[in-house]
């Protein structure tokens, strides 16, 4: 028996690298292609994958690590019922504050104020008690 050091794989037998993104639909699927936004998953937010409040959370090394999602395009980050980032989209984040479509296709269906994000529905039920 000898040792022969194992032999380098071919390109072609080389397995295709998959990424984990979410759907439309919410649920993950593997891709191809790498995703365009992240996000985070607890608080239901999305954002450019060079966010600075993002990189901030990872540099913590808090759980935030645990919590990160990808999407392919912002259309399906809205329709599986994120919402923008406030520091990287500014401009999103305000279209979505004041209840505007956030995506320019015309299939996606405006997200309002406060859909699918705990802490507006915390803002909003104090102001209902004051």
């Amino acid at each position: 028996m000898t040792n022969t050091p194992p032999q380098p794989l071919s390109i072609e037998d080389m397995p295709a690298k998959t990424y984990r993104l979410i759907g439309a639909d919410g649920h993950p699927y593997d891709s191809a292609t790498k995703g365009t936004l992240g996000g985070h998953k607890r608080s239901k937010i999305y954002g450019r994958l060079d966010c600075p409040g993002a990189l901030r959370a990872i540099a913590r090394g808090d759980t935030y690590q645990k919590s990160r999602v990808f999407f392919a395009d912002e259309a399906a980050a809205v329709a599986a019922g994120y919402r923008p980032c406030a520091v990287c989209l500014r401009d999103a984040y305000k279209r979505w504050r004041e209840g505007k479509p956030v995506t320019s296709n015309a299939t996606s269906s405006p997200v309002k104020t406060g859909e699918g994000h705990r802490a507006s529905q915390r803002t909003r039920a104090k102001r209902a008690v004051r």
